[in-house]
């Protein structure tokens, strides 16, 4: 599938103190793009340092702003999670889970490329690569 990036930060989500107003920064610079308004948008995680708790980039995206640079995700090797919308902290509690799975062995993360999908109708899922 191929994605084309509005904007991009690194991060980190246990080390860098200002992690959540970068990731809010973005989210809420592309929410003010009318031009994206009516489109699926994907929070995309990649270059991984290590594992969940290193250094990654995200990068917010659409399916369809060729004039944007280029990002190319595979759609085999992953594992989906539905995030239930009607939850204020939904997302970061799918993300919870995530991260317990892989500690206790249930989830082998391939740390490629892992992306949320945000629907026009509301509806989030998560997308872990893994290793086959």
């Amino acid at each position: 599938m191929e994605l084309y990036i509005l904007e991009s930060i690194r991060t980190n989500n246990f080390t860098d103190p200002e992690m959540y107003l970068k990731i809010t920064g973005i989210w809420q610079n592309v929410h003010e793009r009318p031009e994206v308004e009516n489109m699926a948008k994907y929070g995309v995680y990649h270059n991984y340092e290590s594992n969940y708790k290193g250094n990654y980039d995200l990068s917010i995206a659409t399916a369809s702003f060729p004039t944007a640079t280029k990002l190319t995700v595979s759609e085999q090797g992953y594992k989906n999670f539905k995030v239930d919308p009607s939850r204020e902290n939904g997302v970061f509690e799918a993300w919870q889970q995530i991260w317990a799975l892989e500690e206790n062995g249930e989830l082998d993360r391939a740390y490629t490329m892992d992306y949320e999908k945000y629907e026009v109708d509301g509806s989030i899922e998560i997308y872990i690569a893994v290793k086959e």
